[in-house]
């Protein structure tokens, strides 16, 4: 089994731990009610989905 020869540096260990950092969702605008909702999901006010209405809501 390969083993490393030297040990990594503190700042070689941050910048690769440095992509690990959980990011915000990113939120989109129905373009029908205009409410604030995650990309490529279906509106939960309005039930509105590329165009068209997905589901019936109350």
């Amino acid at each position: 089994m390969a083993l490393p020869k030297r040990k990594h540096s503190n700042h070689r260990t941050g910048i690769r731990r440095s992509q690990d950092a959980l990011k915000p969702r990113e939120l989109t605008y129905c373009p029908k009610c205009s409410t604030a909702k995650p990309a490529h999901v279906v509106c939960p006010n309005c039930g509105h989905y590329m165009g068209r209405t997905v589901v019936e809501v109350e």
